[in-house]
């Protein structure tokens, strides 16, 4: 009977040593991660290979089987082959950065997980892992001449920048052949539609005054004279404005 118990305990013992053996092997570690926000509104985890600035990101460490050991995060975000002078230099476990400027950077995490005597460090020497950052550098353009109507058709309707990257400060101004300003706007992707006090200007030339600046520490500070085409008909005067 002995015999038979000292079998069936041995059978057990043997039974749950995989598990046994695989909790004892499961480290602490991290799995960081990150989420940008374009300067469109969405959302990517990827911006390695190029994006504008301003990009929001959320950086998060993501840790896993730390059981009773305690954990100490590092972030450090560095401009590539300016490793030893970080951007940041934080110890949350998630941070949050906004990149204003042009150029790549490397964002790696490292972590210390104690308990007792026994000290884990991720990464491993020699397998660090960084996440990689590119910001283009910035452009601006603007067209010469826009062509709203009364009834917009979707073609040419509204003048704005016909391209832009990076952009991190923007001011833009329209004045009519007298020096008046008559609208204004202070985001890259914002448009005049043509409209003074609510309704269509005349045609002819107007001013555009922009001082902007790029990611890359660019200063755009545009002076030029735009065309305005709206099919203005001088028997229909009271359809416009005359500024």
């Amino acid at each position: 009977m002995m015999k038979g118990k000292l079998h069936y305990i041995i059978l057990v013992f043997f039974c749950f040593l995989p598990a046994w053996a695989w909790a004892q092997t499961a480290y602490p570690s991290v799995d960081p991660k990150a989420t940008f926000t374009t300067v469109d509104g969405e959302e990517t985890d990827d911006a390695s290979s190029g994006q504008d600035a301003p990009l929001a990101a959320h950086f998060t460490a993501n840790p896993s089987n730390l059981g009773s050991y305690t954990v100490r995060y590092e972030w450090k975000i560095c401009r590539v082959g300016q490793e030893d002078t970080p951007l940041v230099h934080r110890f949350e476990e998630d941070i949050d950065y906004t990149f204003t400027e042009s150029g790549t950077f490397s964002i790696q995490l490292y972590a210390t997980f104690v308990l007792g005597t026994d000290t884990i460090a991720y990464p491993e020497e020699g397998e660090a892992n960084p996440i990689m950052v590119t910001i283009n550098d910035s452009k601006l353009e603007f067209p010469n001449a826009f062509s709203p109507n009364r009834t917009p058709d979707g073609f040419n309707d509204e003048f704005k920048a016909k391209e832009y990257k990076s952009i991190v400060k923007f001011q833009a101004a329209i004045f009519n052949r007298w020096g008046q300003k008559i609208y204004t706007w202070d985001d890259p992707a914002g448009y005049w539609d043509g409209k003074w006090n609510g309704r269509l200007v005349k045609d002819g030339v107007y001013f555009l005054v922009v001082n902007a600046r790029g990611a890359d520490g660019r200063k755009y500070n545009i002076r030029k004279a735009i065309t305005v085409i709206t099919g203005y008909n001088t028997d229909n005067q009271d359809s416009t404005t005359t500024p």
